[in-house]
């Protein structure tokens, strides 16, 4: 007879569990983008990347600027302690799937009532009351509920670990960027200070051409206007170089003034890192954004099926087996033994739509994520396709003032030489050499633009390309 009544009250809780109805609840209707299918380009193999493709300029301090910055940077710490959590979390989940096993002790001192169950001597005095057991559970996961709990977990998970690889990713962006900045800025006083010496030089030709009547005071005057702006440029120039060194050390997780022990960059300008002719749509594939926003989706479907298994019955086992007595004198004996199992089994019945809901509000939550990554995938096209502009027309650009400079190098060399031959003076080319620097500044600045596109590119490709050989450009010689 048992036996007959576990397995109808087993039946009848299968046959209620297959009445869970699902209806009038809208499946998701958001729908994954594919990143080949938006992009309309051919995936090429192409090895993907290096990590630390910034080591090609060979520049020391640039590599301890980037590694302290991984272990100090308080932003990183922060995400790496959000990784720590969601990792703790997915192992309590993990943990509820294995059965349970615990062992209590109580020892309880009371007076017992007198009209209770418990016999005299006992009753109506006060007496001990011990047990000891081990106690175990089992959730049975029928229907895969915490399975897809676990799952989810973990997902959320992978979603941080993605986050904390875009914190590192914008951290080495932003130190390489502010890097490549301090160099121009080194280079740029350079050529102003250059700058400001010529025009002090042509001052004094200046002031002797007039006293020997050779020249209006109108000359003078001219290049006495032109010095306070080159004061003041040299001044901007030097504000830049501490403001970037100090910007440098508080991203590197150092205090401001650590910045000050900062030596001037290596980085070469005019060394123009070749750009593939064509990148594969997948190498998005490699954006942390994007990843995030994947494992994202991953968590919300999980978190449907969740919603879906609190329609059914649950399932737990328990068993315990121990001793249990009034007093210490028989308290670990055959005697006082104790031992059982109890199945217990939950089905909602009557929860007034409750679960309706919550699986209505996880169907949305799972569109949400998946129109949140077609968004941000659509973004990391927009931004990719826009990066490969900036850097083409960068190379364009660093080509035209090539050119400039180039033709202001031949101007000055005809200048030296009229000179030499005596049918100029030295005026001439001091001011011919002014030009020169003129041009070589605007090739700085297009170098310093090159550089910074290709450096947005390789964050924009979530860290850098793998480039065949490794080959360089050479944009021309250094000015």
């Amino acid at each position: 007879m048992k036996p007959f009544f576990v397995v109808s009250s087993l039946s009848l809780l299968l046959a209620l569990s297959a009445c869970a109805n699902f209806s009038d609840i809208a499946a998701p209707q958001s729908q994954l983008a594919d990143v080949e299918t938006l992009s309309g380009s051919h995936v090429l193999p192409l090895d993907w990347p290096q990590g630390d493709w910034w080591q090609q300029w060979h520049d020391p301090q640039l590599n301890a600027l980037l590694s302290q910055a991984l272990q100090d940077n308080p932003q990183l710490q922060s995400a790496a302690a959000r990784l720590r959590q969601a990792q703790a979390q997915a192992d309590v989940h993990a943990a509820a799937q294995a059965p349970q096993v615990r062992a209590d002790v109580k020892l309880t001192r009371e007076r017992y009532s007198e009209n209770d169950f418990i016999p005299p001597p006992e009753a109506g005095n006060f007496a001990w009351y011990n047990e000891a057991a081990l106690k175990a559970s089992y959730d049975l996961d029928l229907w895969g509920k915490q399975s897809e709990v676990l799952r989810a977990a973990l997902s959320e998970a992978q979603m941080v670990a993605a986050e904390q690889r875009l914190a590192t990713l914008n951290l080495q962006t932003a130190i390489i960027r502010s890097y490549i900045q301090l160099a121009l800025e080194y280079r740029q006083l350079d050529l102003v200070t250059e700058q400001l010496a010529q025009q002090q030089q042509l001052l004094k030709i200046s002031r002797q051409r007039q006293q020997a009547g050779l020249a209006a005071e109108a000359e003078v005057v001219q290049w006495l206007g032109r010095l306070p702006a080159s004061h003041g440029q040299l001044e901007q120039h030097q504000e830049r170089i501490t403001v970037l060194r100090n910007q440098l050390a508080v991203l590197s997780g150092q205090p401001p003034r650590a910045g000050q022990a900062l030596q001037r960059p290596q980085v070469k300008l005019d060394s123009l890192p070749v750009k593939p002719a064509q990148l594969p749509a997948q190498l998005l594939g490699y954006r942390p954004d994007l990843i995030a926003q994947r494992w994202r989706v991953e968590a919300e479907g999980a978190k449907i099926k969740v919603a879906k298994a609190a329609f059914y019955p649950n399932i737990n086992l328990t068993a315990f087996a121990g001793f249990t007595s009034i007093g210490f004198a028989d308290f670990l004996s055959a005697a006082t033994a104790t031992r059982g199992i109890a199945p217990a089994i939950s089905l909602p019945v009557f929860e007034g739509g409750r679960l309706r809901s919550q699986l209505r509000v996880q169907t949305a939550s799972y569109d949400q994520a998946v129109d949140s990554y077609n968004a941000t995938l659509l973004k990391a096209l927009r931004d990719t396709a826009d990066a490969i502009t900036r850097l083409q027309s960068a190379n364009q650009q660093c080509a035209f003032a090539q050119q400039s400079q180039q033709a202001t190098q031949r101007e000055f060399s005809l200048a030296q030489q009229a000179f030499r031959a005596g049918l100029s003076d030295q005026g001439a080319v001091l001011q011919a050499r002014l030009l020169q620097l003129g041009a070589q500044q605007r090739l700085l600045q297009s170098y310093g633009q090159n550089l910074d596109s290709f450096v947005s590119l390789m964050a924009e490709l979530g860290g850098g390309i793998q480039v065949p050989g490794e080959a360089q450009l050479s944009a021309g010689a250094q000015p």
